[in-house]
């Protein structure tokens, strides 16, 4: 095996003709050298100790509510300082309104009223797939949009209810109590339920828990959108179709049993023939909307124009009287408060916090995604923190106001955007528009057929199906394709809860079998340079002869993992030197520990055993490149001064030099 390794400084006149990286081959270290690299371990060795676990979870959460960039507050500022600065932090609407002008108010005026002309009839829609009655939908589009346009960082974000929210808490609270036969205690269910879907999202931001959503993969998340997109369409067959009697199951087989039995029993034609030419216009509308971006707004009157139309021609011709189904009379006005109404001595408690915690997730992971993506065309950074905890208020507010669950919707955070919002305000101005709807506009949309609403949602529903995401995950990883596929046929032939499960359990196997079962590699010298790399990845770097150089590849050296990286280190050593080929046998060992960010206990034990058996066979061990939880850890178990702190080097390159420049003969060295 060739050896290639830094030239020394002193003799650099004398060998103008070596590759940078070759001439240590033949010379030791100079005394420089030597004095550099001992410098240099000493910045390793003595920094600091990281913070623990108290400070880090207390400056989280000041960063958090003061959004302060300093690690410390000044003890100097002035307590009504402090005060504005956190009230800032809260309600980002304080920062930019200053800066707040007229012209800017023409576009949020003009995106807020297309707003609302969608969100009107997918509030209604999305009402009924909930199982709840229409004004509930509307009510969710009044309180929760303005609580966010002042906490909320994302300008575009459109809020209130959204199909597959209203998917899960028909799917998962029906199951608990039956909104048919008791929709008084369907409906307080329900505002428990958001009532800690608020509750935790608002701890996922105030305690920077926000990785825990990512635990369902976006993998998972393509599966899970795609399965109740065409679960959602399913559903609407029954309003398409005018059917009376319906399965309360969501899995596809057991909706197209009901589907074929209610073929051969009572279903009316008009309701497919009225809801089917809607949902043909919508589409022509929003086909034309894309191919002309100056028409953004006609896929946007769209649902509204076809809810006008449609009350009109069953009012005038009393198509409700041969079988055209209609949505009747339901209540107006203000939001009614629902604080009396929230059951925290229910037996459904249980039930109510884990159906919370899975709205919780699957709100946020929907809403911080579609906010990021239009944040980035932006160019402006949207903090994640802060719209958890702004969506936790805003649903805990909800709760008490007669909503349920809200989140940002895709489709119509893509109108507010092409209607060209500039900040929150068309939230609030969407938000009073509904309001006055609700005012004076209810009993106009008693003769509103309930096929109109089917189309509406129906039209909504490819967005949330995205094939070529699915495409580029199989082509990139198999593993995460299966989370996507088993996402995708649990919520459509089980339910909505076993895709959820089948998502995360393969989520969490990935993770389990990536921590069991890290990738250790074998690194060697880029030529002519100081660059250490993957053998493997780059065939044209070489090995130094007599050292073994290796890489542990996992963020965590722990119980998990910890055994198999000693006996894996340990077997190759013993392969090394069995082969006839080899030149030199492997006197010294280097741990690039640059991947490993923390190590435990265990990690520890297996670190200390490695050295043991390699320290008997005369072969020197040595550590590169320790992260700083992971040296202050590793003085605090005194491996430091077990292995010698002549062993601990800032990069790999210096200890090479250190082992081929002291002529490493045994363990004695350490």
């Amino acid at each position: 095996m060739a050896a290639s390794l830094p030239t020394a400084v002193s003799a650099s006149a004398a060998n103008d003709h070596v590759l940078p990286g070759e001439a240590h081959e033949h010379l030791q270290l100079s005394s420089e050298d030597r004095q550099r690299i001992t410098e240099r371990t000493k910045w390793v060795l003595d920094s600091p100790d990281p913070p623990g676990f108290r400070q880090e979870f207390l400056g989280s959460f000041r960063n958090t509510v003061f959004c302060s960039k300093n690690k410390k507050l000044s003890s100097s500022q002035p307590p009504l300082a402090c005060f504005g600065s956190f009230l800032r932090s809260v309600f980002p609407i304080l920062n930019w309104a200053r800066d707040y002008k007229a012209s800017m108010f023409k576009n949020d005026l003009l995106s807020g009223l297309t707003l609302a002309s969608l969100c009107i009839p997918q509030s209604i829609g999305y009402a009924a797939l909930a199982q709840l009655k229409p004004q509930y939908g509307l009510y969710t589009s009044v309180v929760p949009p303005l609580i966010y346009s002042t906490m909320g960082t994302s300008r575009e974000l459109a809020i209130g209810p959204v199909a597959v929210v209203s998917l899960l808490i028909s799917a998962m609270v029906s199951k608990v109590v039956n909104p048919i036969t008791d929709p008084v205690s369907y409906n307080k269910l329900v505002f428990t339920v958001t009532f800690f879907t608020g509750t935790f999202q608002a701890l996922f931001g105030l305690f920077r828990l926000g990785f825990l959503v990512d635990f369902l993969s976006q993998a998972a998340i393509v599966g899970f959108m795609a399965g109740a997109a065409i679960v959602i369409g399913l559903q609407q067959l029954k309003g398409l179709l005018g059917i009376s009697h319906f399965t309360t199951k969501t899995d596809v087989v057991s909706v197209l049993i009901s589907v074929a039995k209610s073929l051969h029993t009572s279903w009316y034609p008009q309701n497919f023939i009225l809801g089917w030419s809607f949902l043909i216009f919508i589409l022509i509308t929003r086909f034309i909307g894309k191919r002309n971006r100056k028409l953004f707004w006609l896929p946007a009157i769209a649902p509204l124009v076809s809810v006008i139309l449609s009350t009109l021609i069953v009012y005038l011709t009393r198509a409700d009287e041969h079988g055209i189904k209609i949505i009747k009379h339901f209540k107006g006005g203000l939001n009614p408060s629902s604080v009396n109404q929230l059951q925290f001595n229910s037996p459904h408690l249980r039930e109510a916090v884990k159906i919370g915690l899975v709205c919780a997730i699957i709100a946020l992971t929907e809403a911080v995604a579609v906010g990021r993506s239009f944040a980035t065309i932006k160019g402006y950074n949207m903090d994640g923190n802060k719209e958890m905890i702004a969506m936790g208020f805003m649903n805990i507010a909800g709760s008490m106001s007669s909503c349920y669950v809200a989140t940002g919707s895709f489709s119509r955070t893509a109108v507010n955007f092409s209607a060209g919002c500039q900040t929150a305000v068309s939230n609030i101005v969407m938000a009073i528009t509904v309001l006055i709807s609700l005012q004076l506009l209810t009993g106009l949309l008693y003769y509103t057929p309930i096929a109109i609403l089917a189309s509406i949602i129906l039209s909504a529903l490819p967005g949330l199906i995205n094939y070529t995401e699915a495409y580029n995950i199989w082509k990139v990883d198999k593993l995460d394709f299966l989370a996507c596929a088993g996402a995708f046929f649990g919520v459509l032939f089980a339910s909505v809860e076993i895709g959820l499960m089948v998502a995360v359990a393969v989520s969490f196997a990935k993770i389990i079998l990536n921590a069991l079962r890290p990738r250790v590699e074998e690194l060697g010298r880029l030529p002519g340079t100081d660059i250490f790399c993957e053998v493997d990845q780059y065939p044209v770097a070489h090995a130094v002869p007599g050292i073994l150089i290796i890489r542990l590849n996992s963020g965590l050296l722990c119980f998990t993992n910890a055994n198999p990286l000693r006996d894996r280190i340990l077997n190759w050593v013993t392969e090394e030197n069995g082969k006839e080929a080899t030149k030199s046998p492997i006197s010294g060992i280097i741990l690039d520990m640059s991947s490993v960010t923390n190590i435990d206990y265990a990690g520890i034990l297996a670190l200390e055993e490695t050295n043991k058996k390699l320290l008997s066979g005369g072969i020197k061990l040595a550590i590169a490149s320790p992260r700083w939880q992971v040296i202050h850890k590793l003085k605090v178990a005194k491996f430091v001064d077990k292995v010698g702190r002549d062993c601990i080097f800032l990069t790999v390159c210096e200890a090479v030099d250190s082992f081929v420049g002291s002529k490493f003969t045994g363990p004695g060295n350490c």
